[in-house]
């Protein structure tokens, strides 16, 4: 057994292998099985050994498997005398109910080749982790063929681009003109949202839009999609992708597909949570022939307003002669050299962000139009690092966060995360060789055109 933490079902092979350790040199602690948890654990147990079981048994032994799985049934029918058992009785042929169709009012003269339009690749009982970029199944693909197959749809996104809403128009129209139902909530927070996504939500039929515009106190970053089916196969997305075309497609976007079949409780905390939000005042629906300039005041203001503001005092910063050594150093590599990408290797703690500062201050007094791109993983480095930058720089004006939803409005001077700029470079319209002075603190790279 290895040391650690367990909430491991206490089994004949568990238990000889806990005798056999030395009750003087380790600590153990175990505890009953609550009476609440009882079914789930013991089913989850019995599952695991079921499907060690008949792989044993080999993957051409389907009639085998299904006698054992009926046995076991019979079994828990006399056991517990209840009838309805039987109904759990596999059939022999060993098949898989795929769809139910009526042929009446069929919009689709070929059935077999619809089904497999709207079926998605992923199934509807497993779950499964979309990573983004060109690695795999794209979620937009996926996406369309959740919402063809669904009955009603909710959406809960932090902000909702044009260019990614257009992605997925015509499915999420064919849905909601055939009845399905399609509830959305949002906000304009940090301005992101775009109006004519909401405009064009908002306009489709069988469709609630609702929109918090108090984002100075209900900051939503939740990304959610839950796809509801009326033959209970439901399947929920949760993640990193809000609706921008780069999210949905070659964004290096994290999301976690789940369903009923797998983990039911997830899905009924999902509905129970869109639910709660859906009928607080903080949400309010949207009528664009009623709300179009209310929304559009609100998106204006909160992108223009500054999410995050330094108000630091300005010191004489100097740098260490350590840290002058280096800069001289960087210096000669681009003057003497003709080198202007260069790799500063300093030990934590030594200010190589202090040293960055300095030596783009120096580069800005010889190149006036200079652009900076500062890359980082994490939103509180970024905010650290531009503090730096403005008290060397002495000028408080100085630098915008693109990170988090924030998105800057010139992109002159821009403290970005990596994962911003990789998913977004392209929409914001910005080419790779866009900035003349790039750091990247992560790789301690410095470098300049």
């Amino acid at each position: 057994m290895n040391q650690g933490i367990y909430e491991e079902l206490v089994t004949k092979l568990v238990s000889e292998k806990l005798n056999e350790l030395d009750k003087d040199r380790f600590f153990l602690k175990k505890s009953l099985i609550d009476k609440e948890e009882a079914s789930n654990v013991l089913s989850i147990h019995l599952s695991k050994t079921l499907k060690h079981s008949f792989g044993l048994l080999g993957k051409n032994k389907v009639e085998q498997q299904i006698q054992i799985a009926n046995k076991i049934i019979q079994l828990l029918k006399e056991e517990i005398g209840k009838q309805e058992f039987d109904d759990d009785l596999v059939k022999i042929e060993g098949e898989i109910l795929k769809a139910v169709f009526s042929k009446a009012d069929a919009h689709f003269s070929n059935l077999d080749l619809h089904l497999k339009e709207i079926t998605p690749y992923t199934t509807l009982t497993q779950s499964e982790l979309f990573t983004g970029g060109n690695g795999g199944l794209s979620l937009e693909s996926e996406l369309k063929k959740e919402i063809l197959s669904s009955d009603k749809i909710n959406l809960l996104v932090s902000f909702i681009k044009f260019k990614g809403i257009i992605i997925l128009e015509k499915e999420l129209r064919d849905f909601t003109e055939r009845g399905g139902k399609l509830n959305v909530i949002t906000t304009t927070y940090i301005g992101a949202t775009d109006y004519k996504a909401i405009q064009l939500l908002s306009k489709l039929p069988n469709t609630e839009v609702k929109i918090s515009y108090n984002t100075s106190n209900e900051r939503l970053h939740a990304k959610a999609y839950l796809f509801y089916r009326n033959s209970g196969f439901h399947t929920a997305y949760i993640g990193s992708s809000n609706f921008s075309r780069s999210a949905l497609t070659d964004g290096l976007e994290w999301n976690l597909k789940v369903t009923t079949k797998e983990v039911s409780h997830i899905i009924d905390k999902f509905q129970k949570t869109f639910d709660a939000y859906w009928q607080s005042d903080d949400f309010e629906l949207f009528d664009d022939s009623i709300h179009k300039k209310k929304l559009q005041d609100a998106l204006k203001q909160s992108k223009f307003s500054k999410p995050y503001e330094n108000t630091t005092a300005f010191f004489d910063i100097k740098p260490f002669p350590y840290q002058k050594e280096v800069l001289e150093k960087l210096e000669v590599e681009r003057t003497v050299h003709n080198r202007f990408r260069n790799l500063v290797v300093a030990a934590t703690g030594t200010g190589k962000t202090v040293i960055s500062a300095f030596d783009y201050k120096r580069f800005k007094q010889n190149n006036e139009s200079a652009k900076l791109l500062f890359l980082a993983h994490r939103k509180e480095i970024l905010q650290k690092s531009l503090s730096t930058f403005q008290g060397v720089l002495r000028n408080n004006n100085i630098g915008e966060l693109w990170v988090d939803g924030l998105v800057p409005e010139n992109f002159e001077c821009v403290f970005a995360s990596v994962q911003t700029v990789n998913n977004q470079l392209e929409t914001a319209n910005i080419s790779e060789d866009y900035y003349d002075y790039v750091i990247n603190p992560v790789l301690n790279k410095f470098w300049t055109h």
